[in-house]
C-alpha cells in the first residue's frame, strides 16, 4: 500500500488529492505536486472511513486544528463526543485526542468513528498508562503503542523524536523548562535510564510503521518555549534542527510530515520563527501552538494566541493548533472548544485575507453589501458564529420587524452613519451631475 506521498512522487492523482482540489477549488495537479514536495500533508490514515479527505499546506486556505480529549481526573465519552461535534461544526479541520485517562483505545475509537476530520494522537500518553513509572517504558512499548493507533485509524501522531540527550542541559536556564508533556516525559525517560531518545534512535521502526498505514508524522517541539522569556532559545532551535533532519528521512521513505512549533513567543519574533522553520524543514508544512503574544491573561489566552497565529499563518504556517480560555487553568469543555474555534477561525481568514489567498475576501465583501444594505439575515448567514451575531442583535432588537430595519440598536434611527451615508449617496445621483461639478484642490 503506497502513501499519498508516494502516489504523488509516482505522478499519481489520488482520489484523496481530488476532494483536495475540488474542496480548495484548485487543480488537482497542484495538490499532486504540492505532496510530492513535501510542501502539503493530506493526513488520510488508511483505515480511517468515515474521513473526508483535508489537505494543509502553504499553498492552499490556513487550517486550524482543535484538542479535545479527557484528563485523567475526568472521563466521559459523551462529553468528548460533543466537543469533537462542536469542534467540527464550527469549522475545525483536524482534531487531536489528547485524551490521558479512562478506557483510551475506546475513546479514541469513539472519536476516530464520529470525526469526518483527521484525527491526531500523542502515543506518548498511552505508552506511560501501560507502566508504572516513566523509566520502564522500553523501545518496543513505545513502537507497539504507535502501531496499535495506526492499525486503529489514527491520521497523524505527533512524535517527540528530535528530544535528544544533549539538548537538555539548554533548558536549564529557562524560566518554565520543558512546557510539552511529552518532551518532559522523554527527558526524564532519558535521565533516568541515559539512554538517547528512544524515537531518535528507532525512527527507521517507526517510519516503516507509519508507511504501512499511511500516518502522517506530526514531529513535535519537545522543547518549544513556555513563555516569553524562554522564546528562541538554543534548546527551541538545537531541537528544530534535527526536526529537519528526521523530515528529510521521512520523505525518503515516502513518509507525509509537518513540523510542530511554539508556543509563546513575542510578536515580533514570530516570523523569525516561520522563517527559520522553514529554512531548516525545507517547506515541510508548519503546524504552531498559538502562538501566545503575552504571558498575563490567564482565561483570555485564545485571544492572546489568535493574535500570534494571525501572525503565524501570515508568515507562512500552514495549521494552527488552537488555544481555550481554559489554556493553562483547567480541562477545557464544549463552550471553551467552540470559543477556540472561532478565535482561530478568525485568525486563519485573516491571514488568508493577508497573503491575497484567491477569493479570500469574498466572504467579508458580500457580508460588507449586507450590511450597507441592511440585509440582517444575509449578515448572519455569513458570520462564523450566526447564532451569536443573531442572538447578540435580538437582545435589544427581539421583534421580527427589527430584521429589516436600517438600524441597531447602538445608533437607532437617527444616528445610523450607513443610513445618513446611504441618504446622501441618493442624493447626489438625483441633484447633482458629477460631469458638471469641479473640486478645487487647495
Amino acid at each position: 500500500m503506497s502513501t499519498q506521498k508516494q502516489f504523488a512522487d509516482q505522478k499519481k492523482v489520488t482520489e484523496e488529492m481530488r476532494f483536495v482540489a475540488k474542496r480548495e477549488e484548485v487543480d488537482p495537479e497542484l495538490i499532486r505536486s504540492e505532496v510530492s514536495r513535501g510542501r502539503m500533508i493530506i493526513p488520510a490514515n488508511i483505515h480511517h472511513k468515515s474521513l473526508e479527505p483535508m489537505g494543509v499546506g502553504i499553498a492552499i486556505q490556513t487550517k486550524i486544528n482543535a484538542n479535545i480529549g479527557n484528563s485523567a481526573v475526568t472521563s466521559d465519552i459523551d462529553q468528548e463526543l460533543r466537543k469533537l461535534h462542536a469542534a467540527v461544526h464550527f469549522g475545525a479541520d483536524t482534531v487531536m485526542d489528547l485524551s490521558t485517562g479512562g478506557n483510551l483505545d475506546e475513546i479514541r475509537q469513539a472519536i476516530l468513528s464520529a470525526s469526518p476530520v483527521p484525527v491526531g494522537t500523542v502515543p506518548i500518553y498511552q505508552t506511560l498508562t501501560k507502566v508504572k513509572e516513566i523509566k520502564e517504558i522500553s523501545p518496543e512499548l513505545f513502537l507497539e503503542v504507535i502501531e496499535m493507533q495506526a492499525e486503529q485509524g489514527v491520521d497523524y501522531m505527533t512524535l517527540h523524536a528530535g528530544v535528544l540527550m544533549e539538548y537538555l542541559p539548554l533548558v536549564q536556564n529557562r524560566i518554565t523548562g520543558i512546557v510539552s508533556r511529552g518532551g518532559a516525559i522523554h527527558a526524564q525517560w532519558m535521565m533516568e535510564r541515559q539512554e538517547q531518545n528512544p524515537l531518535y534512535t528507532h525512527f527507521d521502526e517507526v517510519l516503516k510503521i507509519a508507511k504501512r498505514h499511511d500516518v502522517t508524522l506530526s514531529l513535535g517541539d519537545g522543547l518549544r518555549p513556555g513563555c516569553l522569556a524562554d522564546a528562541s532559545d538554543e534548546a527551541q532551535f538545537a531541537e528544530l534542527r534535527t526536526l529537519g533532519e528526521l523530515t528529510q528521512r521521512a520523505w525518503e521513505e515516502g513518509v507525509q510530515v509537518m513540523v510542530e512549533g511554539p508556543g509563546h513567543v513575542p510578536f515580533n519574533q514570530i516570523e523569525m520563527n516561520v522563517r527559520m522553520q522553514q529554512e531548516i524543514c525545507q517547506e515541510a508544512p508548519f503546524y504552531v501552538l498559538g502562538p501566545l503574544v503575552t504571558d498575563i491573561a490567564p482565561g483570555y489566552d485564545h485571544i492572546t494566541s489568535s493574535i500570534g497565529a494571525t501572525m503565524a499563518g501570515y508568515a507562512g504556517a500552514s495549521l494552527l493548533c488552537y488555544v481555550t480560555p481554559k489554556e493553562h487553568l483547567g480541562l477545557p469543555n464544549e463552550e471553551d472548544v467552540r470559543q477556540g474555534v472561532i478565535a482561530y477561525k478568525i485568525a486563519a481568514h485573516a491571514a488568508d485575507v493577508a497573503r491575497g489567498r484567491q477569493g479570500a475576501r469574498d466572504r467579508d465583501d458580500a457580508l460588507s453589501r449586507a450590511r450597507f444594505n441592511f440585509n440582517w439575515e444575509e449578515q448572519f448567514r455569513l458570520s462564523l458564529d450566526p447564532e451569536t451575531a443573531r442572538r447578540m442583535h435580538d437582545e435589544t432588537l427581539p421583534h421580527e420587524a427589527f430584521k429589516h430595519a436600517e438600524f441597531c440598536s447602538m445608533c437607532g434611527p437617527k444616528f445610523c452613519s450607513m443610513k445618513i451615508s446611504k441618504r446622501a449617496q441618493n442624493f447626489q445621483t438625483d441633484r447633482l451631475d458629477p460631469a458638471t461639478v469641479s473640486v478645487k484642490v487647495l
